[in-house]
């Protein structure tokens, strides 16, 4: 029988050594968190200029739900929920990171990540820009991208708890604007379809 000398690391005999968990350099975490934020507000972008010559135009004279906030509320409330947004998908990536050359944990949540963020791209031009051209086609086509939209964040909020409980609670304001947002659309459509 040969006699085992204890760690002398803190840990309890038998149990295994993992290494730790490898940080990205901070010039990579710089570039990965510049390359988010410019994603996120060039969706952002998008939707602003789809938005501007319809939100005064035919927008303005549609019939709207009682709870429809005024046209102010929607830009500052978007810049808050892409910024959580950003910053939500680079606590992901940040977790996920396992070294240099190596995948990253989190691929999977970052590909639903970009999913949600494409489907968010299209909603605006398609509500406001498709309007004009489609008429009520638009707003339906709209409401079923917002439908896509929600269902992508909910497993986004589900998977990403799984990496980051931190970047899933920064998505869940997100999930409620998009639910009070869909009111917005289905109501759109019921009172002037």
């Amino acid at each position: 029988m040969t006699a085992t000398n204890p760690p002398t690391d803190g840990r309890t005999p038998g149990s295994p050594v993992t290494p730790a968990t490898p940080r990205p350099p901070l010039s990579r975490q710089i570039v990965v968190a510049v390359l988010l934020l410019a994603a996120v507000f060039a969706v952002a972008s998008l939707g602003s200029l789809a938005a501007i010559g319809n939100t005064d135009g035919w927008y303005a004279t549609v019939e709207k739900v009682p709870w429809n906030p005024p046209n102010s509320v929607f830009g500052p409330a978007w810049t808050v929920l892409y910024l959580l947004m950003a910053v939500a998908g680079y606590l992901v990536w940040r977790r996920g990171f396992r070294g240099r050359g190596s995948r990253n944990a989190a691929t999977g949540t970052l590909v639903l990540f970009a999913a949600q963020l494409l489907a968010n791209g299209l909603w605006t031009p398609v509500f406001f820009a498709g309007y004009p051209v489609a008429g009520v086609a638009a707003w339906w086509a709209a409401m079923g991208i917002m439908v896509v939209l929600i269902v992508l964040v909910v497993a986004l909020i589900v998977v990403a708890r799984r990496v980051s409980v931190a970047a899933a609670i920064l998505l869940l304001p997100y999930l409620a604007w998009l639910l009070f947002a869909s009111t917005l659309n289905a109501g759109i459509i019921a009172l002037n379809g």
